[in-house]
């Protein structure tokens, strides 16, 4: 199955269910359909946020995705049936918390890497962060770490 079809993301926004074995299948997804729509949230698809997302996805799932693949997950079409947003706060229940929070750090991440913000990134970042359902904790990257196992009390 490749990356880009986002099987899992439209199968949940069809009403099936995912299983506890899909859940990185998921996040694979929406990381890529949540990164590519951002670099098009300024009307304008940088080179540099193409190749921070193939850069992103590599890192955060190990696998190398095409810049063509990146473009067509970013194409409009593929949202004729619902937007982006919907589509997250559908699945958004779905996925783990800590996928959550690594999507909206990773999207963060995207806006920076051409050195301008716009006012366009900014309200999309909100608006993702907001169907995600992420806390303000999981924005900055805080992650409640086990205690015990860090040697404390």
């Amino acid at each position: 199955m490749a990356l880009a079809d986002l099987k899992n993301v439209l199968n949940i926004f069809g009403g099936s269910d995912i299983g506890e074995d899909k859940q990185n299948e998921l996040f694979k997804e929406v990381l890529l359909m949540t990164l590519a729509r951002a670099a098009d949230a300024d009307i304008n698809i940088q080179s540099v946020e193409v190749e921070r997302i193939q850069e992103i996805i590599k890192e955060h799932t190990g696998e190398d995705i095409s810049a063509a693949d990146v473009r067509v997950a970013a194409r409009a079409e593929l949202y004729a049936e619902a937007g982006l947003r919907k589509y997250l706060a559908k699945v958004q229940s779905k996925m783990k918390p800590e996928h959550r929070s690594e999507t909206i750090q990773a999207l963060g991440d995207i806006f920076r890497s051409d050195q301008v913000v716009s006012p366009l990134e900014i309200d999309f970042f909100n608006r993702v962060a907001n169907s995600l359902g992420v806390t303000p904790a999981q924005i900055a990257g805080l992650v409640v770490g086990d205690v015990e196992a860090e040697g404390g009390e």
